[in-house]
């Protein structure tokens, strides 16, 4: 049976390309700027030649949501087709994608498209759930749900190399990152509601890591099963490390290992480490 729902969602999900051939999921790509030069993240631009730029640039690059355009184009396309549509986004507490796609659906009244503001980082595992779901020929408001229920059970922890592309970006306040300058720790931060928190605050990165790990431990439940993602900016040596030790302490249903894209590593910079994982168990058992 062909799925009556198809998935959407923006480049800052950092799927890996075989999940997106293998279950057509669109991907609409946010831009990073250099200058006055604007690039489509995974189009114009590889993680590469970002990294080249980054390297001679003298002022940190910026991001922006895509156009409405885009969303018109890809959500044109498969209403003509049929099809519902779940578009899942980056926050809107860390971008305005979000109000590009709603923008978009307005331009079809007739259509079921729904909008889902999400955290990032993690996002790519909503996305990937919620593709199954539509495979199995789940309907647009069960799929809804879903995502919904997954989202609440989602955590997201990571540490940085350096605070200052956060200060950059008013993430987290100016002392903050003074203190990580001067002190050299390895903070061990989480992603909440859009907000940036602080967990630990170990001097190096052996201990942020461990941190990380502890974390897990305390949130997932003995023989809990999860569903997870290791990602990384320029550090993958430390994420297969963290990759094999996840597998090894964790019940892993999935777990990926995910390079992040232009647009995020221009909020975190290079060096970025981070997990983010849920767990096949309802909210109301934490």
């Amino acid at each position: 049976m062909t799925p009556k729902v198809r998935i959407v969602t923006d480049s800052t999900a950092y799927l890996l390309p075989e999940t997106i051939a293998r279950y057509d999921i669109r991907v609409v790509p946010l831009r990073v700027i250099f200058g006055t030069e604007s690039f489509a993240e995974g189009i114009d631009i590889t993680n590469e030649e970002f990294y080249q730029r980054l390297a001679k640039s003298r002022a940190l690059p910026t991001s922006s949501q895509p156009p409405v355009s885009d969303f018109i184009k890809v959500y044109a396309e498969l209403t003509q087709l049929g099809y519902d549509i779940l578009s899942i986004h980056i926050s809107g507490k860390l971008s305005g994608t979000t109000n590009s796609a709603m923008a978009a659906r307005n331009a079809f009244p007739q259509a079921q498209i729904e909008v889902v503001d999400w955290l990032s980082m993690g996002m790519g595992l909503l996305v990937l759930a919620a593709a199954r779901a539509a495979e199995e020929g789940q309907g647009l408001v069960e799929i809804k749900s879903l995502t919904k229920r997954i989202a609440a059970t989602v955590d997201i922890i990571g540490t940085l190399d350096t605070l200052k592309y956060l200060q950059k970006g008013g993430r987290i306040g100016a002392a903050t990152a003074l203190v990580g300058t001067l002190l050299k720790i390895k903070p061990v931060l989480a992603l909440t509601n859009g907000e940036v928190k602080v967990l630990a605050k170990p001097r190096n990165r052996d201990k942020a890591i461990q941190c990380m790990l502890e974390f897990m431990t305390q949130r997932v439940k003995e023989n809990a099963c999860i569903h997870g993602a290791v990602v990384h900016s320029r550090a993958f040596e430390e994420a297969l490390a963290l990759e094999k030790e996840v597998r090894v302490r964790f019940n892993c249903a999935e777990l990926y290992l995910i390079e992040l894209g232009s647009v995020f590593v221009t909020h975190t910079g290079p060096g970025t480490l981070g997990v983010a994982f849920y767990r096949d168990e309802s909210p109301e058992q934490d």
